[in-house]
């Protein structure tokens, strides 16, 4: 009987353990202290990360990007379960009018939800976890001024085991910090470093362009190699300089117009990508661009 209680509660402090490791964690409030928001970059950071692809209702109108209505509603089928994208709209009960800046930060650089859960990893905070606190900053203040919509957030229809949220800590723990190609990058120039943190954090590319394991974790040493789509449907390109021949020139005219070399254009998800990238500066194109060239080349 005493082998059997020392057992359990060495199962016990086991179980403790592990949940205090991957507990939800949220940022620190005087990382956003003493910086003025700059609502204009905010648009930028905004356009950057894409968020109204993924936030903005199917039906909405695909144009009136200005200032779109992140309602939600978007699904996106995966081999873990359905994702359903939240309202992040200004609505105070349904969306992010009632949150703090913490809190919207948290979730964005942390993937954690005010309640204290995990979000999963279909919200890309893994990428965004990089974001610069000025960036952070003036990405809230530009999520203020967008409209309000009273639009329920839809639940996601995920099967057992992927419906245990916090599983996700020890997810986050495994894949979470894992970014960035397998080989380091050296003496890259300003521009480049520039367009880096636009591929690699804002654009979160990896998160589609670079192939998973079985639990959902990027496999680095094809970083941007290219990846089955999650929705079974064909798959995303390989956008190293082992497949992707294009000039400097090509890829920014492409971000910005959607028109390739070729004279074809953009079409499915990544049209809407270009939609995004064609808000951002003529100079952040050209670093994205020049970042690409210097990538890893993987077959």
């Amino acid at each position: 009987m005493l082998w059997i209680l020392r057992l359990a509660l060495l199962g016990g402090l086991v179980v403790v353990s592990g949940l205090w490791l991957t507990r939800a964690r949220s940022v620190d409030a005087s990382m956003l202290s003493g910086l003025d928001a700059d609502t204009s970059n905010g648009a930028r950071v905004f356009a950057a990360m894409g968020c109204a692809s993924c936030h903005k209702p199917t039906d909405a109108d695909t144009t009136g990007n200005d200032a779109p209505i992140l309602a939600g509603g978007k699904s996106f089928v995966t081999p873990f379960g359905t994702f359903m994208a939240p309202n992040i709209s200004s609505d105070p009960t349904h969306g992010l009018g009632g949150w703090s800046d913490q809190q919207i930060a948290s979730a964005v650089l942390k993937g954690t939800a005010p309640d204290g859960t995990h979000y999963y990893p279909a919200f890309p905070y893994a990428s965004y976890a990089k974001t610069t606190p000025q960036d952070i900053v003036d990405l809230i203040a530009h999520l203020r001024t967008l409209p309000a919509d009273p639009t329920p957030s839809q639940p996601h229809m995920l099967s057992f085991p992927f419906n245990i949220r916090v599983s996700l800590g020890g997810w986050k723990l495994l894949f979470a910090d894992a970014h960035g190609p397998s080989q380091p990058l050296l003496n890259l120039t300003q521009e480049e470093e520039q367009g880096r943190y636009l591929v690699e954090v804002l654009g979160h590319c990896a998160e589609c362009h670079t192939p998973r394991n079985r639990l959902g974790g990027m496999e680095r040493a094809r970083w941007l190699a290219g990846a089955p789509n999650p929705s079974g449907k064909g798959n995303i390109p390989n956008i190293t300089p082992a497949a992707l021949d294009w000039s400097v020139g090509d890829i920014a005219e492409y971000l910005s117009s959607g028109f390739t070399p070729e004279f074809d254009t953009a079409g499915g998800s990544m049209a809407e990508v270009i939609e995004n990238t064609a808000r951002l500066t003529d100079a952040d194109r050209l670093a994205i661009a020049a970042y690409l060239k210097r990538v890893p080349a993987v077959q």
